[in-house]
């Protein structure tokens, strides 16, 4: 191998071990998304975690004076959706550096995929005169 052509794989390899670093830390932030929707009354917050799951609700005493338990449902039911969206859009943000131009997360994972199953391996070079292993 000359070594124009080793220095050349071993730039693309650090290169490749550079970016998938920043794809595992990216993916360890998405773990630690959340998100707080409030009413526009105060009267219920709800907390989403990064798949959306509700973590907390919190509803101010004086609810269930002025809201009918329809009126409440539909209340939580919305922040639950204002925190969720939220929660997707800083999900968006953080892997768009990572995605195709153009093309949304969405359509190259599908919904509910898992991204970790997607995170690359780092590469290791055999050092020199060492054999290489697949």
């Amino acid at each position: 191998m000359s070594e124009e052509f080793r220095l050349t794989v071993e730039a693309l390899a650090k290169e490749y071990n550079r970016q998938a670093t920043q794809l595992r830390e990216a993916y360890g932030k998405l773990s630690e998304l959340t998100a707080t929707a409030e009413s526009r009354d105060r009267m219920v917050s709800v907390t989403v975690g990064p798949r959306g799951q509700v973590q907390n609700i919190k509803l101010d005493p004086r609810v269930y004076r002025k809201l009918a338990p329809s009126q409440l449902a539909r209340a939580i039911m919305e922040q639950i959706g204002a925190a969720t969206g939220q929660v997707a859009g800083q999900t968006k943000e953080l892997m768009a550096p990572f995605m195709p131009q153009g093309i949304p997360l969405e359509d190259v994972f599908g919904e509910g995929a898992s991204i970790e199953s997607f995170l690359p391996q780092p590469v290791r070079l055999p050092r020199e005169g060492e054999e290489r292993r697949d």
